[in-house]
């Protein structure tokens, strides 16, 4: 095994295809095929399944896979260490909920380390996915919140998947709306004043229970009759601005991001959410991740 061939694994799974795979390792494909099939053979595995339609990961794939992106992980540290920190391949990922900051913060990481070559990922996605991504290492970091709701099952997830969760910020619930929301003059908003809104909120697929909510109020928590879900931050803002709706947060937005239109106004609520970091436990942080950590922590200071 060698990490030539785990590379060439985990570039087949990050894009379940043969072809983008070889072009974006720079080797031909058939080259790629035999070091994979070479890889399976040793280890006594099926990483991937193949079809007409493509590749897909096996559960014994997927599993192997996790620790190969470990391995990958710390073979970079290694270079990066010993070659006064210039070495090693320039690859990060980033798990998210839809928050500013984090763009901010990974915006900040390729200012500082971007270079000639990189390869980042920035993922806007559910909280279940960021879970699994940063679980089987596809991210190194995943950035999510806690509340009394859902803390209990978001932690029993994250042991059961050897992952810890470290606090950035805890802060009472606030609500976004457009600067020209009926609302918007108003210094607090409270559950009833947003009866008359749509409320909008991310959709979870497959795990879209109130567990799994990127809002710390949802529809079960309070009346409120018009529900809109998205799956994207820009189309949440939109929809702020041209239906005069809102979404439940944490009340921290960049403007050069997201512009002058959106605002944030507490919600009096006597509640409070925490957002924080998640990373596999007991593995060293690549120089990106420490600085990534860094970087949110001013933006949310």
């Amino acid at each position: 095994m060698t990490l030539q061939q785990l590379r060439y694994a985990v570039a087949v799974a990050d894009y379940r295809s043969i072809t983008e795979a070889s072009r974006r390792v720079f080797v031909s494909q058939p080259s790629l095929t035999a070091a994979i099939r070479e890889l399976e053979a040793e280890m006594g595995i099926r990483i991937f399944s193949r079809s007409n339609k493509g590749v897909t990961v096996t559960n014994e794939g997927d599993d192997f896979l996790s620790y190969a992106r470990q391995v990958l992980e710390q073979a970079s540290l290694l270079e990066d260490r010993f070659k006064g920190g210039n070495g090693g391949n320039s690859i990060f990922s980033v798990s998210c909920q839809h928050y500013s900051f984090a763009v901010n913060a990974f915006v900040d990481v390729i200012k500082k380390f971007g270079g000639a070559e990189y390869d980042f990922t920035l993922r806007e996605t559910q909280t279940h996915e960021i879970i699994e991504d940063v679980a089987h290492l596809k991210s190194e970091i995943g950035v999510l919140y806690t509340s009394k709701r859902n803390e209990d099952v978001i932690s029993k997830l994250l042991k059961k998947n050897n992952l810890q969760f470290e606090p950035l910020f805890t802060t009472p619930l606030h609500v976004f709306i457009s600067e020209k929301n009926p609302l918007a003059a108003k210094q607090e908003i409270s559950l009833t004043d947003l009866a008359p809104f749509p409320y909008l909120t991310y959709e979870q697929g497959d795990f879209n229970s109130f567990y799994f909510a990127e809002e710390p109020l949802t529809e079960i928590d309070f009346d409120c009759p018009k529900n809109i879900k998205v799956r994207d931050r820009a189309t949440l803002f939109n929809l702020l601005i041209g239906l005069d709706g809102y979404t439940i947060c944490s009340g921290i937005i960049n403007h050069e991001l997201n512009g002058k239109e959106i605002i944030a106004r507490p919600l009096s609520e006597n509640d409070s959410m925490t957002v924080g970091i998640i990373t596999r436990k007991n593995i060293s942080l690549s120089r990106y991740a420490s600085a990534y950590i860094d970087a949110l922590k001013k933006f949310t200071e």
